[in-house]
């Protein structure tokens, strides 16, 4: 399944303010990236992966993703439904952007 062409549209707009965003095919979808780092992408199986600091407990709304069989700590799967609004897509983009720009640069 191919990712979601309207759904990449709508973080595009929402995450054109950002400073340094870049956007990559990875996981089957559409991946954004702030300051090189993996925000949030339009998933290849519907809904959006959000990059969050695995500290902090798991948001109203998501469940976390599991990639290749394995539960991936620091990523979460937010279902279609959770993001039909803009205030809803937007909230998610904020916390993959948040968690992207507190990361260390690469070496």
């Amino acid at each position: 399944m191919a990712y979601d062409e309207d759904l990449a549209d709508r973080l595009r707009q929402l995450l054109a303010d950002e400073a340094q965003v870049t956007e990559k095919k990875m996981f089957g979808g559409l991946a954004f990236l702030v300051n090189g780092k993996l925000a949030v992408a339009a998933s290849g199986q519907g809904g959006i992966l959000v990059r969050s600091d695995p500290k902090n407990a798991m948001p109203a709304g998501a469940e976390q993703a599991i990639m290749r069989g394995r539960p991936m700590d620091g990523w979460l799967r937010v279902s279609e439904d959770k993001i039909k609004t803009k205030a809803q897509l937007g909230r998610w983009a904020r916390i993959g952007a948040t968690y992207a720009r507190s990361l260390p640069p690469k070496p």
